[in-house]
């Protein structure tokens, strides 16, 4: 028995491993990492948020603050919201495996394993990516304290956290013990992100492939020829694989709609604070770019756009392929002979066709429907309320 999760989610469980979120790790030693890590990010974010107490809260000050206090707040959502729902993900896998192990078609194993490729590169993609931004987020961090080893100057400069954070304790003496912090903060919180959304696209991407082994059951279950002759075990074969492509149709809808339902809170959020983020740093670029023209703050609140903006593009990528994936089967319902099948064949393929009509996708909160257009739309309102930032601060 092959199991998929050795073979493409490897990548995936070694992230979680890392960050202690590995549904089939319960042990005291992952719990006691889980605790440790959430407290390191709930902490860097209090951290951030005291600098009002110590500081004068202009408009530009609550921006630049926030402009990263959001971003965290959505690592620590993705965090929480994987370590409670830990158990559904286990129980999603072994349903993945189930169905896997059922295939028996040639074709069908290769159209899941074709799925099960993509979702690992994916995962690499992002995987590069995430590790590309935390190594120039970090280098943004310790620039400064780079360039003053390579001038060997001997004058010793005062040393500043390129993020606004208030510890309450001398930070010049104690400035690599809080760069440390930081450093480790964002480390959590980036690897967390990225390996609970890789995981949650690999999840996708096996839908997608169910909706397409659905289309290929339809697509061959008429390929003899039904007539008025054809003999008894012909028919019986037709149905039987008009009725496994209904049952796999429901298995990939279901599947879709349980892992939703458990996920549905927390999208929400993201969604709202992922907006937030993306304004906000667009905003600090035009700032920045504008006035000091700080190289350090300036590749801070890019990569942190940029972060963002590849989330929210990546998630609605994947809310698209269900979809059309899902108009795969009636497309494929709607262009085979069904006219020329038995009458209980005619029924099965009426109820596909009739369920085609209803668009499907992953829909959250009703508000918002995962795709290309919903991207569009939450581009534009960041972008809305950049222009209103940007106008009033004229």
């Amino acid at each position: 028995m092959i199991s998929i999760e050795d073979r493409y989610f490897s990548l995936s469980r070694i992230l979680l491993l890392v960050v202690g979120l590995w549904p089939y790790q319960k042990s005291k030693l992952a719990r006691l990492q889980f605790i440790c890590f959430f407290s390191i990010l709930i902490i860097f974010i209090i951290f951030q948020l005291t600098t009002f107490i110590t500081s004068k809260c202009t408009a530009n000050f609550v921006i630049k603050v926030l402009s990263l206090v959001f971003v965290c707040i959505c690592m620590i959502i993705k965090y929480y919201s994987f370590f409670i729902n830990s158990e559904s993900i286990r129980y999603l896998m072994e349903q993945l495996q189930r169905i896997y192990d059922d295939l028996e078609d040639s074709n069908e194993i290769a159209i899941i394993e074709k799925y099960g490729r993509y979702a690992k590169c994916y995962t690499a993609i992002l995987i590069t990516f995430i590790i590309c931004s935390v190594c120039m987020f970090t280098g943004a961090l310790i620039w400064p304290d780079i360039l003053q080893i390579i001038s060997f100057t001997n004058k010793s400069r005062p040393r500043q956290l390129q993020i606004l954070t208030e510890y309450f304790i001398d930070q010049e003496k104690y400035f690599y013990y809080l760069l440390l912090h930081i450093n480790a903060a964002i480390c959590i919180g980036l690897t967390s992100t990225v390996a609970t959304g890789t995981m949650l696209i690999a999840y996708f991407q096996y839908m997608c492939g169910m909706f397409i082994i659905a289309s290929y059951r339809i697509q061959n279950a008429l390929k003899i020829q039904i007539s008025q002759d054809i003999i008894v075990q012909n028919k019986k074969l037709a149905h039987s694989r008009i009725k496994s492509a209904v049952d796999i149709h429901r298995k990939a809808m279901e599947f879709c709609i349980y892992l939703i339902s458990k996920f549905e809170i927390s999208f929400f959020f993201l969604i709202i604070f992922g907006v937030m983020t993306l304004s906000l740093n667009i905003f600090r670029i035009f700032q920045i770019a504008s006035s000091t023209c700080n190289a350090d703050e300036l590749s801070i609140s890019f990569i942190i756009g940029s972060i963002s903006l590849l989330y929210m593009f990546v998630a609605n990528l994947v809310g698209q392929e269900i979809t059309d994936h899902y108009n795969y089967i009636y497309i494929a319902a709607y262009k085979i002979r069904w006219y020329i099948a038995a009458p209980n064949i005619q029924k099965l393929l009426l109820l596909l066709i009739q369920r085609g009509n209803k668009t499907f996708g992953l829909n959250i909160g009703g508000l918002f429907i995962a795709s290309i257009q919903c991207f569009a739309t939450l581009a534009n309102t960041s972008l809305s309320y950049f222009t209103v930032m940007y106008s009033v601060r004229q």
